[in-house]
């Protein structure tokens, strides 16, 4: 079992897992990261229920050279709303092996289960339980905002030292302790 040091820097992992932990639980109530509207004059509060429907979120393109690649700063959620100006930092969260971000754009949509024949709808569920139709378009700018500022925590933090080999037993563990408080002193 490895030994974490104990010193200063404890304080700072506990308040970054703290800042992390509120962060991550509340994350409905993030702020909607300010991202912009193609369109002249797009004004998000004229549109009705059905305006903002969605198939699936797609990423808008753009060239290099020859061919077309995905431009991650910018997404197409529907044939009405497409949004600009995501940082490309905010696809740094990574959870369970892809960024947040693309887990909400896979997730929040309409899909059609082959082996049940069950339609899973985002739009419906936006609108009979969060009551709504906002909802995944709010979701995903509330999620840039919580990965931005879930790196901006992380890139933060200190190295964390761990001896490696020691705590094999308890007396080993208790001179690590000892060992890096009185370093911290």
């Amino acid at each position: 079992m490895p030994c974490v040091g104990v010193n200063n820097d404890f304080w700072v992992f506990s308040k970054a897992g703290r800042e992390l932990g509120d962060l991550h639980v509340n994350y409905e109530s993030a702020r909607r990261y300010p991202v912009k509207y193609v369109g002249d004059k797009f004004t998000l509060d004229k549109l009705n229920d059905e305006d903002l429907r969605l198939e699936k979120m797609k990423f808008g393109k753009k060239t290099d050279g020859a061919k077309n690649i995905d431009d991650k700063t910018t997404v197409v959620y529907n044939h009405k709303i497409t949004m600009t100006g995501i940082p490309i930092e905010a696809y740094d969260y990574i959870v369970s092996g892809r960024p947040a971000l693309e887990w909400v754009m896979e997730r929040q949509r309409i899909k059609l289960d082959n082996d049940s024949g069950i339609v899973n709808d985002a739009n419906d569920w936006a609108i009979e339980t969060m009551g709504n139709a906002r909802y995944p378009l709010e979701l995903f700018q509330r999620v840039i905002t919580v990965s931005l500022e879930t790196m901006k925590i992380v890139n933060a933090l200190p190295p964390l030292v761990i001896h490696e080999g020691v705590g094999k037993d308890v007396e080993q563990q208790i001179d690590c302790a000892i060992t890096d408080i009185t370093e911290a002193v």
